[in-house]
């Protein structure tokens, strides 16, 4: 009897995909991703607000973002790190969540590598395992606004 294989395929239509390049050099990206000052000035869609109420930047250390919008409406996003390669591999599991810290939402593995080009440095988010392609399109809208944002900051940085 031959062994069973427990290979995964990801329906390619509940995955997100972006790249972009950006003219900053690796570390200062790196750091726009993982330093909470930094962080706040360019997360969330355009018009968004973002406080990072936890960041346990270590494997297997918590984090949880509060975004509030341009309506004054409230958003959780919390989770763990997975794995942290610096400068070049960032992996996030996280959902959104209530006020309460209570899941409201499947979770979803978010992995960021970054591509030293000297000074600009090509960025690869891949999310997934989306619940939907609705949910798929709405995360990349909410992460495009967010690079462009990523963007700005880094221009004056």
């Amino acid at each position: 009897m031959a062994a069973g294989s427990n290979l995964a395929v990801e329906p390619q239509d509940r995955v997100l995909i972006i790249t972009r390049i950006f003219d900053a050099p690796r570390e200062l990206v790196w750091k726009a991703w993982t330093e909470p000052e930094r962080m706040v000035k360019w997360h969330g869609p355009r018009g968004f607000t973002s406080t990072i109420e936890r960041s346990d930047f270590r494997p297997g250390g918590l984090y949880r973002i509060h975004m509030r919008g341009p309506e004054n409406d409230d958003h959780w996003r919390q989770g763990a790190f997975r794995e942290i390669v610096a400068p070049e591999r960032l992996v996030m599991v996280g959902c959104w969540a209530d006020a309460q810290g209570r899941p409201v939402g499947p979770e979803t593995i978010v992995t960021v590598t970054l591509e030293d080009l000297g000074a600009r440095t090509q960025l690869t988010l891949h999310e997934a395992l989306f619940e939907s392609v609705t949910a798929r399109d709405a995360h990349n809208g909410g992460w495009n606004s967010s690079l462009d944002r990523l963007a700005e900051y880094l221009a004056t940085a």
